[in-house]
C-alpha cells in the first residue's frame, strides 16, 4: 500500500529535521567557540540516541506481535496509539512555542555540560535527539498498525529521515534557505490529520478489546460503495485512516481532535511573540560567541 508512504514520510521528515537541526546547533556552537575537540562527544551522544530509537522500535514491534491474547494485544495497541497522538500533539505545539529559543537553550546547556566533562556532553546530545527518536518510533509503529502494513510505513519514514538529514546539512552549509517557521506550520497541520486518524484507530482497538463501548454503534457504513482496497480507498485509509465502517465514538474523537487541535495550532501567536521579544534582554548569553547557523 504505497499510499501509507506519505504520512510516514511526513513523520520522518518532520521529526528527522527537528533532530538534525538540534545536532546542527550543537555542532555550530562548538565550531564557532573553537571547541572542536568536544565534537566527538556530541557525535557519541547522537549515535547512542539513534541506537536507542532503533532499539525502541524493534522492542515495541517484537513485544506487541508476540502477545497471544487478542484482547491484550488490542488494549496495548490502542493505548500506544493514543500515546503516539499525545506525543505528536505535544511535539508540534512545543516546536511552535519554543522554536525561537531552542538555539539559545541548547547552547546554554552544552556550555554548562562542557564544564562538567565529556559524559555530560554525551548526555546533552543524547537527550536532545533521543526524544525525537522515541516519538518517531512510537508514531511510526502506530501508523503501521493503523494501515495494517509494516514495510511501506518504515520505508516512508526512512525516506523522510534521509531527506531531513540532507536538508539540515544543506541549511548548515548555507546552500539552502528554508523558512523553518512555515515548514513546521505546514508539516504540523499534516501531522494533525495523521494523528487524528491514529487516534480514531486507537479508539477502535479499545472498542474491539471491549474496554470502550459502542463497537456496533456506527456513525456511518459506506461499505456498499466505498471499497478500501481500491486506489482511492487505500489512499484515504493511508493518509487519513478513513474507513468504510466507523463507530460514533471514533468519529467524535477524530473530528473533535481535528477541530480543537487545528484551532489552537493555527491561532495567531501575538502574545507569545510579544513575550519572546522581551526574553533576550533578561537572559544572558551562554558564551560571547555568536550562535548563528550559516
Amino acid at each position: 500500500m504505497p499510499s501509507v508512504l506519505v504520512p510516514n514520510l511526513l513523520i520522518g521528515l518532520r521529526e528527522g529535521l527537528e533532530a538534525a537541526l538540534v545536532v546542527s546547533i550543537l555542532v555550530a556552537f562548538l565550531v564557532k567557540t573553537n571547541r572542536r575537540a568536544q565534537l566527538k562527544w556530541v557525535w557519541a551522544g547522537v549515535a547512542a540516541a539513534v541506537v536507542f530509537s532503533v532499539t525502541s522500535w524493534f522492542t515495541i514491534t517484537y513485544v506487541l506481535t508476540n502477545i497471544d491474547s487478542f484482547r491484550q494485544q488490542e488494549l496495548t495497541g490502542g493505548i500506544l496509539s493514543l500515546v503516539a497522538v499525545a506525543f505528536v500533539t505535544w511535539m508540534i505545539f512545543w516546536m511552535r512555542r519554543a522554536g525561537r529559543h531552542m538555539k539559545h537553550e541548547l547552547a546554554e546547556k552544552l556550555d554548562k555540560a562542557i564544564l562538567l566533562g565529556p559524559l555530560a556532553i554525551v548526555v546533552v546530545a543524547f537527550l536532545a535527539v533521543a526524544r525525537e527518536g522515541l516519538e518517531t518510533s512510537i508514531f511510526i509503529w502506530s501508523a503501521s498498525q493503523a494501515a495494517d502494513e509494516q514495510v511501506y510505513p518504515l520505508l516512508g519514514a526512512l525516506a523522510g529521515i534521509t531527506i531531513s538529514v540532507v536538508l539540515a546539512y544543506l541549511i548548515y552549509l548555507g546552500a539552502v534557505k528554508l523558512n523553518l517557521s512555515r515548514f513546521f506550520t505546514i508539516t504540523g497541520v499534516g501531522l494533525v490529520f495523521v494523528a487524528a486518524g491514529i487516534a480514531g484507530y486507537g479508539i477502535h482497538d479499545l472498542q474491539e478489546a471491549r474496554y470502550l463501548p459502542g463497537l456496533d454503534n456506527l456513525a456511518w457504513d459506506i461499505s456498499g460503495f466505498y471499497d478500501e482496497t481500491t486506489w482511492y480507498g487505500s489512499l484515504l485509509v493511508g493518509l487519513f485512516n478513513i474507513n468504510a465502517q466507523t463507530t460514533v465514538l471514533q468519529a467524535l474523537v477524530y473530528f473533535g481532535y481535528l477541530a480543537l487541535t487545528l484551532t489552537f495550532f493555527l491561532w495567531p501567536q501575538r502574545t507569545a511573540v510579544t513575550r519572546a521579544a522581551s526574553v533576550p534582554e533578561s537572559v544572558p548569553e551562554p558564551h560571547p560567541a555568536v550562535l548563528e547557523l550559516k
